[in-house]
């Protein structure tokens, strides 16, 4: 079994398209080296076209913890 390294520094982020709804590629970035925000053009299979998808949160809120109703 292969051994994972848990001292990269590099962090799991997603691409999200123009129009905030399709998340589709994933890709690793180091946040020492790049501070800004990813920009890549990739194909949308959705709309079938090359769209310029930005970076976002792994996660895209789905593991936020949500607040109670009383």
């Amino acid at each position: 079994m292969a051994k994972s390294n848990s001292k990269s520094k590099r962090k799991l982020v997603g691409l999200v398209s123009e129009d905030g709804k399709t998340r589709i590629y994933y890709t690793k970035k180091n946040p020492q080296n790049t501070t800004e925000k990813l920009a890549l053009k990739k194909y949308n299979p959705k709309t079938r076209k090359h769209e310029i998808m930005t970076e976002t949160k792994k996660n895209l809120g789905r593991n936020e913890v949500k607040e109670k109703k009383r």
